[in-house]
């Protein structure tokens, strides 16, 4: 038996761009056959609406409402709901979080102007890990594709909020070609588009039981299958990167700008 989960959902809670509350997903998921989801909403330095103006612990306290909702209504009904989250740099690059909790998040108050690098050694530290969202991305408001292959342990190839696979495709190469896990998720913000279009996840062999058996399974490459539409991954060789490219390293430094030495 196959176990699926979403690993990339935002809800109203802290993500600006959500459109449903984080209970608004639990049936949904439910009914479309998921053990689990992990809500990832938008951290403080990406597309977040949880004003920057509160002290720390305030912040950290409403960021976390849209999971601990989806949460309860989980609880009720029988559907697992884990913690992440995802951060912008520098309006280019985002990266979910997953492993660290609420008491963490209150305990680094710094992390606000962590690097990549920062952030991926303070997140391993912690027992988490750190996957690359949607690396190859080419949107009117990104100025640049980042590459971050020294700091993270995963990329998200399969992204549902893709109209463009080629992004896909070459996320797919990429990860192949650093040898990283590959992951699929929705990047889903509204509850009724489960029931309109084709939604991602993660299967694994085993039903897990918190966070950080799933951190475990990404970090030791266990991922059983992806849940992606046919073909969304096939790669052939006209796919375009309109867009300046930084490859950059596990010190956050740029080694490279040439891409296709990555596919």
């Amino acid at each position: 038996m196959a176990y699926l989960y979403e690993t990339h959902l935002h809800t109203t809670g802290a993500s600006k761009c959500a459109v449903s509350g984080g209970k608004d997903y639990i049936k949904g998921y439910i009914d479309k056959g998921y053990s689990g989801i992990i809500v990832t909403d938008h951290f403080y330095n990406g597309h977040c609406s949880v004003p920057r103006s509160l002290p720390w612990k305030e912040w950290v306290n409403q960021f976390c409402r849209g999971y601990e909702e989806a949460k309860e209504e989980g609880d009720k009904r029988g559907l697992d709901v884990f913690f992440g989250w995802e951060e912008t740099f520098d309006g280019c690059d985002d990266y979910l979080v997953y492993g660290p909790d609420k008491q963490w998040l209150l305990d680094h108050p710094e992390m606000r102007t962590w690097t990549r690098g920062e952030q991926y050694r303070a997140v391993k530290a912690a027992g988490g890990c750190v996957v690359q969202a949607h690396p190859f991305r080419q949107r009117y408001y990104i100025n640049r594709v980042v590459l971050s292959a020294g700091c993270v342990d995963g990329v998200e190839a399969a992204n549902a909020g893709h109209e463009n696979i080629s992004f896909d495709a070459l996320a797919y190469r990429y990860a192949q070609k650093i040898g990283k896990p590959i992951l699929a998720g929705s990047d889903i913000h509204e509850a009724s588009w489960m029931y309109k279009n084709e939604i991602f996840g993660v299967y694994f062999d085993k039903k897990l039981k918190s966070i950080d058996d799933f951190v475990k399974a990404v970090c030791n490459n266990e991922i059983a299958g992806l849940k992606t539409e046919k073909g969304r991954l096939d790669f052939h060789g006209n796919e375009k990167v309109v867009l300046p490219v930084e490859i950059r390293d596990e010190n956050d430094k740029i080694k490279s700008s040439n891409w296709r030495d990555y596919i």
